[in-house]
Formats: structure tokens, C-alpha cells, sequence
């Protein structure tokens, strides 16, 4: 099992996006997605989602704002995965060069013409709502199969 963040950073009308691009044995390679990782010992999902943007980003997060939860099951055909979903609209610092990929500002309105994954493409219409989800994604060999979704 495998507890993760992701955080999509939000100024102006544009998201901060990640071109999964730099890292030869990426699971993510040619991807689009927001930022995030796996939690460390002792974290909370703020934490988390906090140290993992300031590492990727350069920038630190103010307030992120939980969105909802994913899981994952056997996501990656080993492990079972449960994603902290966040957006954050406040940060400060200057963005630097990822290792995981190139990070750009897209506009939203661009965001769904990027090679994202097809969850991503679901859940990102969830993310702007005043309601928190729980979601389970089904994906088998990379392919997008089916999602059950609850809204509190």
C-alpha cells in the first residue's frame, strides 16, 4: 500500500502542471499531472503535500485545501495506492527546475488537451466543487476501467 498527495496550484486562471518528461523508468513517462508524492514517516497529508510541492516547485504552499481521495487499487500492478487529492491558490517562492519533469502554467481551459491520464480527466471536473469525494479508479495495464465516486 502506498499513501500519496497530489496538488494541483491554481493563480491567474492557470494550474501548475507537470510534464512527466526527465526520468527514463518513469511509471508517469509523457504524462501530464500536478504535483505530489509519497508520504514519509510521521507525515499527515499536509505535510506531505506541503514538503513534496516545495521540493518539486521550489514554491511553499499556504492553505492547500483537501479536495477529495483516490484510490488506486493495484495501480501500478503491484501496489494499492490511496492519493490525497489538494488544489492550493496561495504560495510563496520562485519555481525551479524539477527532476521529475518540466512544470508550466496551462490554462484551465487547455488542461484536458494535455496527455493526461484518463482518471485525471474525471476527477479534475471534481476538484473547483464545495464538496470533498472518495473515489476508487480501476485501471488494468495502464487502461482507465471504471471509477465509483461518493461526494460528502
Amino acid at each position: 500500500m502506498k499513501l500519496a498527495t497530489l496538488c494541483y496550484i491554481k493563480k491567474d486562471g492557470k494550474t501548475l502542471m507537470l510534464h512527466r518528461i526527465k526520468k527514463e523508468k518513469d511509471y508517469h513517462k509523457g504524462k501530464w499531472n500536478g504535483v505530489g508524492g509519497k508520504f514519509e514517516p510521521l507525515e499527515s497529508p499536509e505535510d506531505c503535500v506541503k514538503r513534496e510541492v516545495l521540493e518539486e516547485t521550489g514554491l511553499n504552499i499556504i492553505n492547500p485545501r483537501l479536495r477529495g481521495m483516490i484510490t488506486f487499487p493495484m495501480f501500478d500492478g503491484e501496489d494499492d495506492w490511496y492519493t490525497f487529492i489538494f488544489t492550493a491558490e496561495e504560495f510563496s517562492g520562485n519555481i525551479k527546475e524539477c527532476s521529475e519533469g518540466e512544470l508550466h502554467w496551462i490554462e484551465d481551459e487547455k488542461i484536458m488537451d494535455l496527455n493526461l491520464w484518463d482518471g485525471d480527466r474525471v476527477f479534475l471536473n471534481w476538484i473547483n466543487g464545495d464538496k470533498i469525494f472518495s473515489a476508487k479508479f480501476i485501471y488494468e495495464n495502464k487502461e482507465f476501467k471504471d471509477y465509483k465516486v461518493i461526494f460528502y
